[in-house]
């Protein structure tokens, strides 16, 4: 099956990728209804958002332009600053920016 890129052809796309989304999203939590949250199950949570999280980053860091890795870069040292993700993330993006108008 294609999807054209028309308008409705976004629109179409979009509306799949937000059903999707909300089926893995409640589907996640309906099947973790079914188990008891251990210490270990728990821990086991914890590690996977960490490692998707890596997962994600490093190959940027390694590949990414000059924006990726300003961002990045920024993006860590203010969190480790100032321990909060949100001012964090704005000043990644921030840099991102400025290095991508620059350069």
């Amino acid at each position: 099956m294609t999807i054209t890129a028309t308008e409705l052809g976004v629109v179409l796309l979009i509306a799949i990728m937000t059903v999707v989304t909300l089926v893995t999203r409640f589907g996640g939590v309906f099947a973790m209804s079914f188990v008891r949250i251990s210490p270990r199950i728990e821990s086991f949570i914890n590690t996977m958002a960490s490692s998707v999280l890596i997962a994600i980053i490093v190959p940027m860091a390694f590949s990414g332009d000059a924006g990726a890795i300003a961002a990045l870069s920024v993006t860590a040292v203010t969190m480790l600053l100032l321990q909060k993700p949100l001012p964090a993330i704005a000043a990644g993006i921030a840099s991102a920016a400025l290095v991508r108008y620059l350069f």
